[in-house]
Formats: C-alpha cells, sequence, structure tokens
C-alpha cells in the first residue's frame, strides 16, 4: 500500500491492486493542493472548506456520509463523532473514514474534536494505520491524539492538521505531537510518500511523520 501526503488531511491512499481513495481535498490554508488530482474514491470528513474542495479531484465516487460501502478491493467504514468537545454545539459533526484493503485498516479520523472514548473507539475498530490531527484549535491537540495512539493502537500513526512553515492557519505545528514519543519511535519521510506491507507492522518506528508535497 502507499500513501502520498499532500498536506493538512489531505492524503492519496493507493491499494496493492490500484485502487485510490483521496481524503478531504483542501483551499485556503496558505498552500494549493497539486493541480491535477484523481482517484477512484473521494472521501470528505465535513463540509468547512479545508476539508471540502471537492472540485479540485475526479472522483466517480464521493463518500460524504456516515456508513458501509465496498468498492473493488476496498471496504469503507464511516462512523459519525464531533468535531469539538461539547457534542458538536461549537463546530457541528464530523465522519472518521477506516478503509480496508491488502488486510490492513486505516482510519482518517477527519477534525474529530472530542475526547478519545472507548464508545467511539469501539465504533472505530480496529486500526492498522491511524491518520489523526495533531494541531489544535479546531480539533484535539497533540496530548488529545496521543490519548487516541494509545486507545486504538494502532501500528503506524501519521500526524496531520497541523501547521507547516508556509500555513496560514491558527493550529499548531507538529513538534508537540512529535515531542511525546522517543526519537527512535519517529521516522521523518521527506517527499510525502510512505509504501508498506502488513510484514512492515513488526517494526519500528512507529510514527511516521510526512512532509508535505509541493504543489505541482
Amino acid at each position: 500500500m502507499k500513501i502520498q501526503y499532500f498536506g493538512h488531511s489531505c492524503f492519496k491512499i493507493t491499494t496493492k491492486s490500484g485502487t485510490t481513495i483521496l481524503t478531504d481535498p483542501y483551499k485556503g490554508v496558505g498552500y494549493e493542493l497539486p493541480k491535477t488530482l484523481t482517484a477512484d474514491v473521494l472521501s470528505v470528513s465535513h463540509g468547512h472548506f479545508d476539508h471540502c474542495n471537492v472540485a479540485a479531484v475526479s472522483a466517480p465516487i464521493h463518500f460524504l456520509f456516515a456508513g458501509n460501502y465496498e468498492v473493488n478491493d476496498l471496504s469503507v467504514t464511516g462512523v459519525e463523532c464531533y468535531h469539538d468537545p461539547r457534542q458538536g454545539a461549537i463546530r457541528g459533526k464530523n465522519i472518521v473514514f477506516t478503509f480496508e484493503a491488502d488486510g490492513m485498516r486505516i482510519c482518517h479520523m477527519g477534525d474529530v474534536g472530542e475526547p478519545c472514548s472507548d464508545e467511539l473507539a469501539a465504533k472505530i475498530g480496529k486500526v492498522d494505520v491511524l491518520l489523526i490531527p495533531v494541531g489544535g484549535t479546531y480539533t484535539i491537540d497533540a496530548l488529545g491524539a496521543k490519548a487516541y495512539v494509545e486507545k486504538l493502537s494502532p501500528k503506524f500513526v501519521i500526524p496531520m492538521h497541523y501547521k507547516p512553515l508556509d500555513g496560514t492557519l491558527d493550529i499548531n505545528t507538529a513538534q508537540l505531537f512529535l515531542s511525546l514519543f522517543e526519537k527512535e519511535e519517529i521516522l521523518k519521510i521527506r517527499g510525502g510518500v510512505f509504501e508498506f506491507t502488513k510484514e512492515d507492522f513488526s517494526t519500528s518506528p512507529k510514527i511516521i511523520y510526512m512532509e508535505r508535497i509541493n504543489k505541482r
């Protein structure tokens, strides 16, 4: 499986058979998406501008709601939760999407803002690779993300929704989240592409810090 990171909460996930998923395309964050983005499936966790730039992506299938879906070799589960710690009173709801393919479950937490709970963890289920916001302000912060990591026990964790050098949103960088782990647990990847199989789960490091791919 291959995961490309385009910044913020936007990833392109490619399964072994070639099925592609594009998550949460953005605008208005201080940098731009690549000019041409295509995928078999587009998922959008919620309707805010920095997650639902649907026009930037050519994809025949859109997942915008909670539920269970099947596409090619891909099983998709969407679980509804809250965008804030006050049961949606501030920012509404958010959908956590889990994509299952190649014998692995990849969980994209969207803009989860509610604290980690046994109830939500049970709804999400097993997680092998966790894509989780760490920047705070509009989502959980670094400590909140660490709580999810401890509860869900993923094999790999990829932080997202943090502020890069050229970002303009008032969120934190990823450094506080990274500081909560030992250096030996962190792999920093230049170029924004991470490829792996199930066999790689037995190796360390656990935290995969991916630099945003420059626009092209």
